[in-house]
């Protein structure tokens, strides 16, 4: 359950907000106004367990940190309640005294959390017979810490996946390799998450999870642009006005003869379509795009200044 939607308050709520929306509440769903009302006593008990969480500056920075989920699979319920000692509280608002169920049913319990066994579930408060918040929380297996590793693939290994092998070095100096699947079409910057790949825990928890992140090494023919390839082609001043064909090798090395029209203009793209890299694991291929460059000399030669100069009086 969500403590701050449980009380009412927002996540940035301050001590004060907190303590003043719990004890709103704590006068609603008190069992002593609502006896025999299970739902109300079930309110009471997600309201306190709320409140003791919230109102203690670890717990809610635990709870801040890793979320509902992550703080439950650190914290028991008896951790949470570990310290907080609830009649206390109540009677610094005024209770005079909490109730707790018994055989009998409710009475009123004098002071101290020992009472609460029954109705916090097997004694969440005080926790093992601990009163009066005297007992000191006690550490939990925590997760190892998150690792990142980067790792750097070609343009080959994004259109047909790939298998590497990375050495890790362990906290012992040992190196340990591990195989790491890629798969086709994954994009630079994205990360792959080997679960349990981490750091070890300090205290007996499970192992963090290792994330690799993806670099993509340069090509010396293509650059990319999501799931097309775009390659530039140079063709003379003549070609580009009177149209001519030229090779395009694609990335797994076939060889097509691509048709450029007569008066292509420069940084014309032509299409190969379906000859780019996939669109994730199991998409389709995208395309190669040829972009024309057209090829100005810097030097003519005699022969060539004269047939430019013929070019030139016939307006071109």
């Amino acid at each position: 359950m969500d403590y701050y939607q449980t009380l009412g308050v927002a996540k940035g709520a301050s001590q004060d907000e907190i303590k003043k929306a719990y004890r709103k509440l704590a006068v609603k769903y008190h069992p002593d106004k609502n006896k025999g009302d299970k739902a109300a006593e079930e309110k009471f008990k997600k309201i306190s367990e709320a409140y003791a969480v919230l109102s203690d500056t670890e717990k809610r920075k635990q709870y801040d940190t890793f979320g509902d989920t992550g703080f439950h699979q650190r914290y028991s319920q008896e951790d949470i309640f570990r310290g907080f000692d609830l009649n206390d509280i109540l009677n610094q608002f005024g209770f005079g005294g909490a109730t707790f169920r018994t055989s009998g049913g409710f009475r009123t319990a004098g002071g101290g959390t020992g009472g609460f066994e029954d109705l916090f579930s097997g004694g969440a408060f005080g926790g093992g017979g601990c009163r009066g918040g005297s007992c000191r929380p006690q550490p939990q297996p925590t997760k190892g810490e998150d690792r990142t590793y980067e790792i750097t693939i070609t343009l080959e290994d994004v259109l047909n996946g790939a298998e590497k092998t990375i050495s890790l070095r362990q906290n012992d100096g040992q190196v340990k390799n591990i195989s790491v699947k890629i798969p086709r079409g994954i994009e630079a910057g994205k990360r792959l998450r080997l679960s349990g790949k981490g750091a070890p825990s300090p205290n007996g928890g499970p192992p963090g999870d290792l994330f690799l992140k993806i670099n993509i090494a340069p090509h010396p023919v293509f650059t990319r642009e999501g799931s097309n390839l775009i390659m530039e082609k140079k063709i003379p001043f003549s070609q580009a006005c009177l149209g001519t064909k030229i090779e395009v090798q694609t990335l797994e090395g076939k060889t097509f003869k691509v048709k450029v029209p007569a008066g292509v203009q420069q940084e014309s793209k032509l299409r190969l379509k379906g000859h780019g890299l996939p669109d994730g694991p199991r998409g389709r291929r995208g395309d190669i795009l040829v972009q024309i460059a057209v090829q100005i000399p810097k030097k003519l030669s005699r022969e060539q200044k004269k047939a430019v100069k013929s070019l030139a009086e016939v307006g071109l």
